[in-house]
């Protein structure tokens, strides 16, 4: 890892965490440098690059510089681009051989999507043609720059994404029948079409065109990741989980891979083990064709690996060994990020993955049987678990048989939730103040309905993946979440919803089973159930004995 300490060190010297830092394969650990500088994504990425795992260089800009980023000098981190842009054999702005990056934010903390990530940032109308040239794939440059456009029109100028979906409904209507489902579907030349929409769209909304200068775009993407430390739900996050509103976020700068380069392409997300469960097995939402936004942002759905590991069993084979290093180098159970371009495996984020009770428990006693971990280290994370926080919740029918449901989804945490249904964080806040319990539901599962999220006690979505930021959230909160459900029928106006046939209010009872993914309309009856295999394998590791945590 190569520093740049004269221009960094030179603008503020009395903050340490104020570095500039190259994260590449090649690159040894800094033995100056941590997680509170680097922030835990770039700090991850660098000990994953230092393994030799397939990561793209990137360079980080650190933690220091976000209580006051308009003391960052260009200066300070221009060598570090001149380097990326040596690794990568590509330069910002070039018309022949354009570097594409992505700028993403990365906290001590994580705090999965509570700030902004720009990608194909260095795209413009004179790029376009070199992106063409380089990759030979005309849908993927159109795809790519009507995503920055509409992207950088969000985060950057504070456009409301409503005009970029209404260009995109627009040219679905222009395509017919071959427009509908996701934007996958469309060819190079309704991407083209769409792009142009969404540049008419940004000089409307913004006052201004679009900037053609690849540097300008990166400057911006700099600062708005930095200022994004500072937005509502990214407060509202750290006010949650007590977290200090002083430590700042880094910002990752990293050479763009494709997984919407057709073909073997595609992106994903995983946890090494079952989040829910904590059963050893990978837990993998993938999309082919798609960028890592796609499947993280909670507006798409997406499946698990089954159709990766069908079309592309070497890839997946690649994702298996990649799993197993990841536990054994970092000693737990990780959530990751990775890329698919053309085939090839790139590896986009590492982080302890949330989990739930249950999952924590068997996770820290397998990886304690497997050598991962010793038996103090295993004790010391399930310190916490005794027989109050395992037991689980199921539903039952009063003569045993067995409930059926509205409809399924995708469970993304596990348990039972029944509570009145609504559907925006106005009427989340006026029923939990009269005491009711909530179930919210929403079309995408996003971030942005946090605040509402805290008051429920479980999310249903129409769109959305696992392993989507809001999903990992509401584990991690402890609530039931359902996800992507395709039968699901929101009717905000009328404040209804159609499912399985039935037309509910809000207001009206919902239950959500996360164990079974299952949906029930009214209250469901529940019983308490202990896993009392988990349990003996929890007291024997602490020394401790059922009866007395019964008692």
């Amino acid at each position: 890892m190569m520093a740049h300490p004269d221009a960094a060190s030179a603008a503020a010297p009395a903050d340490a965490r104020r570095v500039v830092r190259l994260i590449h394969a090649d690159a040894p650990l800094p033995a100056d440098c941590s997680a509170e500088a680097l922030g835990s994504k770039a700090w991850n990425l660098a000990r994953m690059a230092a393994l030799g795992l397939p990561v793209p260089p990137a360079f980080v800009i650190g933690t220091g510089w976000c209580a006051e980023p308009g003391a960052l000098a260009e200066a300070a981190w221009r060598p570090a681009l001149a380097e990326l842009e040596r690794l990568s054999g590509l330069r910002l702005g070039d018309t022949r051989h354009p570097l594409l990056l992505s700028v993403r934010s990365g906290a001590p903390v994580s705090m999965p999507g509570m700030m902004e990530t720009l990608l194909d940032i260095g795209l413009t109308e004179t790029t376009l043609s070199g992106l063409l040239r380089v990759s030979g794939h005309p849908r993927l440059t159109w795809d790519a720059y009507r995503r920055l456009i509409a992207g950088y029109g969000e985060v950057v100028a504070g456009i409301d994404a409503q005009h970029f979906d209404a260009d995109l409904e627009a040219v679905r209507g222009e395509c017919g029948e071959c427009g509908q489902g996701d934007e996958r579907v469309l060819d190079f030349a309704a991407l083209r079409e769409l792009a142009a929409r969404h540049l008419d769209t940004y000089r409307r909304e913004a006052g201004e065109a679009f900037p053609q200068d690849a540097h300008e775009q990166l400057r911006q993407a700099i600062a708005a990741v930095f200022a994004s430390w500072h937005a509502d739900k990214a407060r509202a996050y750290r006010a949650m989980h007590g977290l200090a509103d002083d430590m700042g976020t880094a910002v990752t700068v990293q050479r763009m891979v494709f997984g919407n380069a057709g073909g073997l392409s595609g992106a994903g997300v995983g946890f090494t083990r079952d989040p829910s469960s904590g059963e050893p097995r990978p837990w993998v939402d993938f999309l082919f064709n798609a960028q890592g936004e796609d499947v993280v942002s909670g507006r798409r759905s997406a499946h698990g690996h089954d159709e990766l590991a069908a079309v592309a069993p070497a890839v997946w084979q690649a994702v298996l060994d990649v799993t197993a290093r990841l536990e054994r180098a970092f000693g737990d159970m990780q959530d990751f990020e990775f890329t698919v371009q053309q085939g090839v495996l790139h590896l986009l984020q590492t982080r302890a993955g949330k989990r739930t009770p249950q999952a924590a428990a068997r996770i820290a006693l397998d990886l304690l049987d497997e050598g991962v971990i010793d038996a103090e280290t295993a004790r010391v994370r399930t310190a916490a678990l005794d027989v109050r926080a395992l037991a689980e919740h199921r539903i039952v029918r009063a003569d045993g048989a067995a409930l059926v449901p509205l409809g399924r989804a995708a469970s993304a945490a596990s348990g039972v939730a029944c509570g009145e249904i609504v559907f925006d964080e106005a009427r989340a806040r006026a029923r939990h103040a009269a005491g009711a319990k909530l179930i919210l539901v929403r079309q995408d599962a996003e971030t942005r309905d946090l605040a509402a999220l805290e008051l429920a006690e479980g999310l249903l979505t129409c769109r959305g993946a696992r392993t989507a930021h809001a999903a990992v959230v509401a584990r991690q909160l402890g609530k039931v979440c359902l996800v992507g459900c395709e039968a699901l029928r929101l009717d905000e106006a009328g404040r209804t919803l159609e499912l399985g046939g039935h037309i509910l209010r809000e207001g009206e009872l919902l239950t959500l089973d996360g164990n079974e993914g299952a949906i029930h309309a009214g209250a469901a009856a529940v019983v308490e159930v202990v896993p009392q295999a988990l349990l003996a394998r929890l007291d024997a590791l602490h020394g401790r004995e059922v009866a007395a945590l019964q008692s």
